[in-house]
């Protein structure tokens, strides 16, 4: 199924128009990879993979922290995170992002000398950038209470004991940049797995040993375990470094030099090119705990506009910012993962000319996102009181789970396409869109959340407006760079299926529950059987295709070997010998 598109190339001066005949189902564009490099599809299992494992154990450490903190706990370590969140988005400033697309691009040119000088100079700036933030997170914790941008002052703990971890996380964010852009995404899931590990360990341990001393106390201690990760994933982080010089050692010998005829840039010019890049991309990152800190000040007290007292209001934030978003950020582990493992492919890409290859990368990154966010919608929005009650036990977080549901769509598309126009060179446009989308979130919180029978699910639904809008203007963008737009007959047919799989999963929840009442049981057997039948309907109505499958990490090479043994694909020899004769005709 090959297809016609035209490309934009950005020379400088003004965009040239060039036609490009390729085919969006074509495999090898999609495996392409530099020499020392994983694939796209290879880096995104495998975050896909770490990102899942995380996303679990966090899963269970929120069922452990959330019985022994509850709500009202759970409420001041959300105070806590944001303004942490904050510090540590403006340490950073965007530099990892940064260091990803440079040394992706010195990498495809061969000048690994610049790559590694890049890291360095990089480096020394981001140590003196987390000593800073450290120290001005720590002291003002009493300004941010006396001034009410923290309405409960039990937080105070929590916030002060989260200010070393800005310094750490400082320096783990950039040593991952480096390692992916050499699109080495090994590093970044081992050091994320082993730091999620020894988070949870502390946060429970510390929240249940301090819970006597009171739940000030309590949710310092679970805000402890962010320190805790970052140290031991930062060592990590370390040996893969090592592993890496290796390497570069073995391949390009122990003197690197600037490729010939290229001057050695100063650590000024190399600043100056990485805050070109940084500062749009830190405005964009800036935003999350920007529109974080606006919930922390509007939410709850719109909340008490509408009736409810601080108590309250503090149990419904935490049923917002502690579960529901936990378990829409749970449903878009593998776009997080495609957006991460995108930036440096697209970078080179780019670099290298190869305007085909960003199309293709753009077209199989929307499809897979779709694909997979659907229908956790459809999971998210049936079964969400079930789901809350099950994990959190606590089904009143139900209706913040139901409505936040929308934005795993959302966001999903927000992620890719944001890393899409980073890696395209236009890290200015994500930040200008979401600006644009924080203030519609701003104006539908102020006025949705003081409603009496929304509350909460105004919340809610403003955080969904806030991704849709944002993604929805990062995808004209990208249509006017490179040509593409969303399928849409494609579309309709993943929204088909994600109906007939709600109506599948409704039922089977109500059915099983009358006639055995297990409510484990039920709900995870509706979710099988909602999967089950959403790849059924979308392989009925042609709305998945085994070149679509192909692409999907973790679950689509299993799922391919078992259409193909009841006959719905071809036989693998039969698949690469039709491949490779319509690629010959091309």
């Amino acid at each position: 199924m090959g297809d016609s598109r035209y490309f934009l190339q950005v020379t400088g001066k003004r965009p040239v128009r060039y036609r490009a005949v390729f085919s969006i189902n074509t495999r090898d564009s999609l495996e392409q990879k530099s020499s020392k490099g994983e694939s796209f599809l290879k880096g995104t299992f495998i975050l896909t993979v770490a990102g899942f494992v995380v996303k679990v154990i966090g899963s269970l450490n929120w069922i452990f922290v959330s019985r022994i903190l509850g709500g009202e706990g759970i409420g001041l370590y959300q105070m806590a995170f944001p303004i942490y969140f904050l510090a540590m988005t403006v340490s950073q400033a965007g530099v990892p992002v940064a260091i990803s697309i440079i040394t992706a691009e010195r990498v495809a040119l061969k000048d690994i000398w610049g790559a590694k000088r890049v890291f360095r100079v990089s480096m020394a700036f981001m140590l003196c950038t987390g000593l800073v933030f450290s120290f001005l997170t720590f002291f003002a914790a009493d300004w941010l209470i006396d001034f009410h941008f923290i309405r409960d002052a039990r937080a105070k703990m929590a916030v002060q004991v989260l200010a070393p971890t800005v310094f750490f996380v400082t320096l783990l964010a950039s040593s991952r940049g480096y390692l992916q852009g050499w699109q080495r995404m090994t590093p970044t899931a081992v050091s994320q797995i082993v730091e999620q590990i020894f988070r949870v360990i502390t946060m429970i341990l510390l929240a249940d040993l301090l819970l006597p001393w009171g739940l000030d106390y309590a949710a310092a201690g679970a805000s402890l375990g962010a320190l805790a990760g970052a140290v031991t994933g930062l060592i990590v982080l370390v040996y893969f470094h090592w592993k890496l010089d290796r390497d570069i050692e073995r391949d390009y010998g122990k003197e690197l030099a600037p490729p010939p005829g290229q001057e050695r840039e100063s650590a000024a010019k190399i600043m100056k090119r990485i805050f070109m890049l940084s500062l749009p991309v830190s405005a964009s990152s800036l935003m999350l705990p920007v529109v974080s800190n606006l919930d922390l000040m509007i939410v709850p007290q719109r909340l008490e506009v509408a009736g409810y007292s601080v108590n309250e209001a503090t149990e419904l934030f935490g049923y917002l910012t502690g579960m529901a978003v936990p378990l829409v950020n749970l449903s878009t582990i593998l776009t997080a993962s495609m957006a991460m493992s995108i930036v440096p492919i697209i970078s080179e890409a780019r670099a290298l000319k190869q305007m085909g290859r960003v199309y293709t990368q753009t077209a199989a990154s929307v499809r897979i996102s779709n694909f997979v966010c659907f229908p956790a919608f459809v999971v998210v929005f049936v079964l969400a009181t079930p789901i809350a009650s099950l994990i959190y036990n606590a089904p009143g977080a139900g209706p913040a789970v139901m409505i936040s549901a929308f934005s795993i769509v959302l966001l999903g598309l927000h992620q890719v396409s944001t890393a899409i126009l980073q890696g395209l060179g236009h890290p200015t446009i994500p930040m200008v869109n979401m600006i644009l989308a924080a203030a519609a979130k701003v104006f539908l919180n102020w006025n949705l959340t003081a409603i009496p029978w929304l509350g909460i699910m105004g919340s809610a639904w403003a955080t969904a407006a806030d991704m849709g809008v944002a993604a929805v203007i990062n995808l004209i963008f990208i249509y006017k760079f490179i040509g593409y737009r969303m399928e849409i007959p494609q579309l309709v047919k993943t929204i088909t299926a994600s109906i007939v799989m709600a109506g599948a999963v409704k039922g089977f929840y109500d059915l099983t529950m009358s006639w055995w009442g297990i409510g484990a049981v039920s709900t995870f057997g509706a979710v099988f059987f909602g999967c089950f039948v959403y790849i059924f309907v979308m392989i009925l109505i042609g709305g998945i295709l085994e070149e679509d499958m192909q692409r999907i990490p973790m679950i689509g090479k299993y799922t391919i070997r078992a259409l193909r043994a009841i006959g719905v694909f071809p036989r693998s020899e039969q698949s690469v010998d039709r491949t490779s004769k319509e690629e010959t005709k091309r």
